[in-house]
This record gives structure tokens, sequence and C-alpha cells, in this order.
């Protein structure tokens, strides 16, 4: 854990943007150092993982939980019942069964919808186009409250390839009026930010390598 490029990030971001700790691979008790810290925002992809991590720090009262990884459908209900921040919802049909789950289990999820933005066959998302083509029947949906756009850049962009997909996020953010973009990683966060960035998240340059 590199503790010293934690408190630097924090110290450089600005107030308008939240570093979400992505905690995936990463023991808890790596968790708990920086909460000590002062990190309240924790990021799990996988369901089981992160669940089994609750459980040990469910003393840490303050810790809020986003699921950030792929959604599979058999999980849903899961994820709707332990995690109160949910950035990777791809798909209308995805939605759609988060709403009714959440209606069903009395939940109010914050919801970032995931857009691809790029030619990439390794990354998922909503289409801009169809995205605001169904954004009045999304916006009808229960129990989950749309705050805002997440999305992934493919890898090996220069910093300008960067600008210009997070800037396509943010715009399509505000085109909906949609206050967050969850975006930036390890590598392109200073990108993100000069973008337009509300959340930006972070796992190895601040926890060191994934053993896993």
């Amino acid at each position: 854990m590199n503790i010293r490029n934690y408190l630097k990030i924090k110290n450089l971001i600005p107030s308008t943007v939240n570093l979400l700790a992505v905690s995936k691979g990463f023991k808890s008790q790596e968790i708990k150092i920086i909460n000590d810290l002062g990190q309240k925002d924790f990021g799990e992809s996988k369901f089981q993982e992160g669940f089994q991590k609750q459980e040990i720090l469910k003393d840490l009262k303050e810790i809020n939980w986003h699921f950030i990884g792929r959604i599979q459908s058999n999980k849903i209900r899961k994820i709707v019942q332990n995690f109160k921040y949910i950035h990777s919802v791809d798909s209308y049909e995805t939605l759609e069964k988060i709403s009714n789950a959440s209606f069903e289990e009395m939940k109010h999820p914050s919801i970032m919808l995931q857009v691809k933005l790029s030619e990439d066959p390794n990354k998922v998302g909503f289409d801009p186009k169809l995205l605001i083509e169904k954004w009045l029947e999304i916006q009808k949906f229960k129990n989950v409250n749309i705050t805002g756009l997440m999305t992934i850049n493919p890898k090996g962009l220069s910093a300008i390839e960067n600008k210009e997909l997070f800037r396509k996020c943010r715009s399509l953010a505000d085109s909906l009026n949609l206050p967050e973009c969850s975006m930036g990683m390890s590598g392109d966060w200073e990108q993100a930010i000069d973008s337009g960035a509300t959340w930006i998240r972070l796992g190895s340059i601040i926890f060191g390598d994934r053993i896993r």
C-alpha cells in the first residue's frame, strides 16, 4: 500500500471530485488502513468478494460501498441489497431489473449508467444514441436514483485521446442534466479531472499491485 500516493492525490484533487478507492483484489485490512485516514468510499467489482469484506468490516458504519463491476442477472438482487451505489449499469434491461429488485426490496440505490464511447470489443455500455432515445423511458423507472454516467477508456490511449473520450462523457451527462461522471483510473485520472470527472476510481496507484 502506498499511503504517500493516497495522501498526495487527496491533496491534489479539487473539492468537486470524489476519490473512489477500488479495493477489489485487496484485503480488508488494507481498506481499514485508509479508512482510518478518512477514506469513506470503496469500490468492488465481484459481489461475493465485496460482500465478504462488508461482513468483516461491518463495524465501520461510515464506509460507502460502490459496485463497479459487470452485473450478472443472478446477482442483481444481492447487489441491490448490499450496495448503495452502482456505477456499472450497462444496459436498459439491466437497469429495468435493478429497478424491479429495488422496488421489491424497498431500496433506492444511486445509479450511474455505463456508456461505451469507443469501438472497443472489451468494453460494454449504453450506446450514447440509444441512451438519448430511451431517456424518457429510463426516467420513469422506480426506486433508482440516476445521478450520472460512468465510462472506461480503452488502454493505450494518449492523454489527448483520453481527454477527448472523457469530454464526450461529460458532454453527454450535461445534455441529460446529470451531475456526476465516474471516469478516470490510476493511469488517466488527471485527464479525467481536467475533462469534468466528479468521481475517479483508483486502485493500484494507492493499494499497489493486486495479488490476483
